[in-house]
């Protein structure tokens, strides 16, 4: 799979991706420090990328477009230190690889996963 990393993702859980045969790019990798979150979601649809943030405005983003892409995992964790988010991501990608290709905005908390299918449909 492809990744897109938010700048505060840790480099060890981009090593930990590329390790598992991802390919992960850094936000900071490929546009200004000042790109904007509307910014980096086109960046994320363009390479056809999965956000990974602590920020819920990418998926509040993603799920007001109303594609099916890009996917987000946002991490929602009382604890946001690289070795427990790492954890959390190794413990569940596999189980949710198959979502995130198809669109969905993931949420890994510290004691479940959320997932909600893309296009978000309004009521």
């Amino acid at each position: 799979m492809n990744f897109l990393a938010d700048v505060p993702i840790a480099r060890s859980t981009v090593d930990l991706l590329i390790a598992r045969g991802h390919d992960v790019v850094r936000v900071q990798e490929r546009l200004s420090p000042r790109a904007t979150d509307e910014e980096i979601v086109a960046l994320a649809l363009a390479e056809a990328r999965t956000i990974l943030c602590f920020d819920l405005d990418f998926g509040a983003l993603v799920a007001h477009s109303g594609l099916r892409c890009p996917s987000v995992i946002t991490f929602r964790t009382a604890r946001h230190s690289p070795d427990w988010i790492n954890r959390r991501l190794a413990d569940h990608l596999e189980d949710i690889e198959p979502e995130l290709k198809a669109g969905v905005l993931a949420t890994i908390e510290d004691a479940r996963v959320r997932l909600r299918k893309l296009p978000v449909v309004r009521r």
